[in-house]
């Protein structure tokens, strides 16, 4: 089992960076992080890196859902979506598998509520 979801696009990084916000919104995600690996990497190591974006996103129904269910399932959320531009351009777009990060709790409730955000997830990445 794969832990993500993936597709490659013809855009420029922005492009996909909003095309990526308003399909989650869509969803009922909303983004609560952002973190530009690319910057951070430039200012704490030096290192010039390639546009890569972490994008924290959820999707509060579900997240209280999730935390009722098991209350520490707080460290593995949001659930995070990362734009990336490789060689030549191309951008990657990638959302996490929940089911395959809750495969370690046992905890039937949560599996349920895993497996409707990986539903929306994976729209997410289909309708880009």
């Amino acid at each position: 089992m794969s832990y993500f979801f993936s597709k490659t696009l013809n855009t420029d990084f922005d492009t996909a960076i909003a095309r990526v916000s308003e399909e989650l919104k869509k969803e009922g995600f909303g983004i609560l992080t952002e973190i530009d690996v690319k910057e951070t990497f430039k200012k704490k190591l030096d290192i010039d890196f390639r546009k890569y974006r972490i994008l924290g996103a959820c999707n509060p129904n579900f997240a209280f859902e999730a935390i009722k269910a098991e209350d520490k399932i707080g460290t593995m959320l949001p659930c995070n979506v990362i734009v990336q531009e490789h060689e030549g351009g191309q951008i990657e777009v990638t959302a996490v598998d929940p089911v395959a990060s809750m495969m370690a709790i046992k905890n039937d409730t949560l599996g349920s509520v895993a497996t409707s955000v990986r539903e929306k997830l994976s729209r997410v990445i289909q309708n880009l």
